[in-house]
């Protein structure tokens, strides 16, 4: 008998064929990918295109750079900044998107280059970009033990919105090379009296990662699922907006 009968035979051949063509086509389509961001980034060379990939829209790219989402037309000539909803899902593809690239770019300063309150082992986490002289930053800093006692971990970044060799920016390098960072922001949000030390700190890239999260005021609070907050908000709506309403007391503030 056959070991082989020719109707399996057949489908093997069948079955290969397919997969070669399905491979060509799939190094065709990264091949005209790679072709696109090229033809892209010398039109836009003041931006760097970071990545490229089909949009879920037939016909259209969506494109990266830095925190950025932009989509562009599959000939290059035509560019759409704005947010793609999924009606079906009620989704904000835009925004979940965006947000990623926020929280990859802020978790990729670290920790150690911010200024820390908070639970060791908190429930969520809630970063800020913050101005030593803003009144409004002021105010949300009086709600930060609101906020750890309900297991929230608050991670300052220092942005003086008055630009560098500002007296507002001098202040935030004397806070960040005070012996106790914690207590430093606190006495400069209150209006003291800081002891106006200089040492190697982080603040310009503080303001670098401000820009490039788009920040345009103090404070901007970025939630740990890559919403962005422009302005103050009290600690109750914080909290009710990370799903913490009743949030129970854990770790205080340091």
């Amino acid at each position: 008998p056959l070991r082989n009968p020719p109707e399996n035979i057949l489908l093997r051949a069948v079955l290969g064929a397919l997969c070669v063509m399905l491979l060509s086509h799939s190094v065709q389509a990264e091949d005209d990918t790679e072709k696109l961001k090229q033809s892209l980034q010398k039109r836009l060379s003041e931006i760097a295109i970071t990545d490229l990939k089909p949009a879920p829209i037939p016909g259209l790219y969506e494109m990266v750079f830095g925190t950025r989402v932009a989509y562009v037309s599959a000939d290059g000539r035509y560019m759409l900044m704005g947010d793609l909803i999924d009606l079906d899902g009620r989704r904000n593809l835009t925004a979940t998107r965006r947000g990623g690239l926020v929280l990859k770019s802020i978790d990729a300063l670290g920790e150690a280059n911010m200024i820390v309150l908070g639970p060791s082992k908190p429930k969520r986490t809630l970063t800020v970009f913050t101005d030593v002289d803003c009144p409004y930053c002021s105010r949300l800093h009086q709600e930060v033990p609101k906020l750890t006692q309900a297991g929230v971990k608050v991670r300052y970044l220092l942005y003086p919105r008055a630009g560098k060799g500002s007296e507002t920016y001098n202040r935030s390098i004397a806070v960040w090379c005070a012996k106790d960072r914690v207590k430093a922001i606190g006495i400069a949000k209150s209006g003291g009296k800081l002891e106006m030390k200089t040492c190697a700190n982080p603040v310009d890239e503080h303001v670098r990662l401000g820009h490039e999260v788009g920040v345009e005021g103090t404070p901007t609070i970025v939630m740990d699922d890559g919403r962005v907050l422009p302005g103050y908000a009290p600690a109750a709506e914080l909290l009710a907006a990370l799903g913490l309403q009743d949030g129970k007391k854990t770790e205080a503030a340091r």
